[in-house]
């Protein structure tokens, strides 16, 4: 084992036990879904399944405090209580038997796939139950309770790394990683997000570059509602490689949430399924020209639950595996049976919208009326010159 060197996907049954109730959008069911057509399609095939050992409590007081963690555990084992004051109990984050170790678990699958691709066991590793990017060091919030990306970030430092790059494309700020490297001038964390005005958290503007102690190593790109997939390329190409480039990262984590779908029910981006294969390819691109390849992927959110979330993931997990799906490819009959069934409705029918994802790249010129170029100038503004970029070329 660990000689052939073919990318894993780290996968425990248990992880679908972080389960906030039958009426929470975020359902486990979407792992399933997405496994099940990864299999049909025989991504599965060019990929390990590896298991995970849960993070002990000591790895978690990493990067959470230790009485949010025992807080956690207690609510853990009594359910029928509650903490709104660290995030637990509300509707967004309720209280459920096991959530510790639900949390615990894919806190710990998330730092196993940086564990093998650090060391080389493995040239890339995905953990779709991860990127819970909200979780803070002392509260839980936007459905996360463990911040697993976070932990898997100081497991790379504490490991050696030197420079780590965090790219976020989830509709939603990826904000509690940002908040956890702040100050922390080995970590670039990108989130590419609908902007703070009209979506969850209501942080990540332009102006949030990093900490006194890392001026530019927080980059935050707000689209405007509505953005579609030529604006979101025209924003990434026009912000994303350039800094990376410049960082020189060592390896790449990135948040893969797929709520920034059209379809999707809480966000109001309008991306197609082909445009977010696409990013997931430039990702990869970029992990294979600045990283050697070392790419490490998470899941996030992306509440429709049948609709998107497994053909995009299922789509990730083939380029993670070096096998990537023709968009024109039709799902499995046995696949739409299995969603039919297990879910009560149809099943989409191929792995395309129908889209082909263009943009008008920066270079061509800025409209300062455009809302979008206006965000996309922002930040350019506000991160090139600390990172020593000209804003302008």
């Amino acid at each position: 084992m660990g000689h052939n060197h073919r990318p894993v996907v780290v996968f425990d049954e248990a992880v679908t036990s972080y389960n906030f109730g039958p009426t929470h959008p975020m359902a486990p069911v979407r792992v399933e879904l997405t496994l099940e057509l990864a299999g049909g399609l025989g991504v599965l095939d060019h990929l390990d399944l590896v298991g995970a050992v849960s993070a002990t409590d000591d790895e978690l007081a990493a990067i959470h405090s230790t009485s949010y963690i025992e807080r956690v555990q207690k609510l853990s084992a009594h359910p029928i209580h509650r903490d709104l004051g660290i995030g637990l109990g509300g509707d967004d984050n309720p209280v459920f038997g096991g959530m510790h170790e639900a949390s615990a678990l894919i806190a710990g699958a998330s730092v196993e796939a940086a564990r093998r691709v650090w060391t080389g066991e493995a040239p890339r590793a995905a953990n779709v139950a991860g990127g819970l990017h909200h979780a803070m060091p002392d509260r839980a919030s936007g459905f996360c309770i463990y911040n697993d990306i976070a932990l898997a970030i100081r497991w790379l430092l504490d490991h050696g790394a030197e420079r780590v790059a965090y790219v976020d494309v989830d509709a939603h700020h990826g904000d509690g990683v940002q908040t956890m490297f702040w100050d922390d001038p080995r970590v670039l964390t990108v989130s590419i997000h609908e902007g703070p005005q009209t979506l969850f958290p209501g942080t990540g503007f332009a102006t949030e570059t990093g900490g006194s102690q890392a001026p530019g190593t927080a980059v935050n790109i707000p689209l405007p509602p509505g953005t579609s997939d030529a604006g979101w390329f025209r924003a990434f190409h026009a912000l994303v490689p350039q800094v990376l480039r410049e960082f020189k990262p060592q390896i790449l984590i990135t948040q893969h949430g797929c709520d920034s779908h059209m379809d999707d029910p809480l966000t109001n981006l309008m991306l197609s399924v082909d445009g977010q294969r696409q990013s997931y390819v430039v990702l990869r691109e970029l992990a294979d020209e600045l990283c050697d390849g070392k790419w490490v992927v998470t899941g996030g959110g992306g509440y429709a639950v049948t609709e998107v979330v497994p053909r995009a993931w299922t789509h990730l997990l083939g380029i993670v595996a070096d096998h990537p799906i023709d968009p024109a490819t039709p799902t499995p009959a046995d696949w739409q049976a299995f969603v039919q069934h297990r879910q009560g409705v149809v099943a989409p029918t191929r792995m395309s919208d129908g889209r082909t994802p263009t943009y008008r790249p920066w270079e061509q010129g800025f409209d300062p009326a455009s809302w979008l170029d206006r965000s996309i100038n922002a930040t350019r503004q506000a991160v090139f010159p600390l990172v020593g970029i000209d804003p302008l070329y």
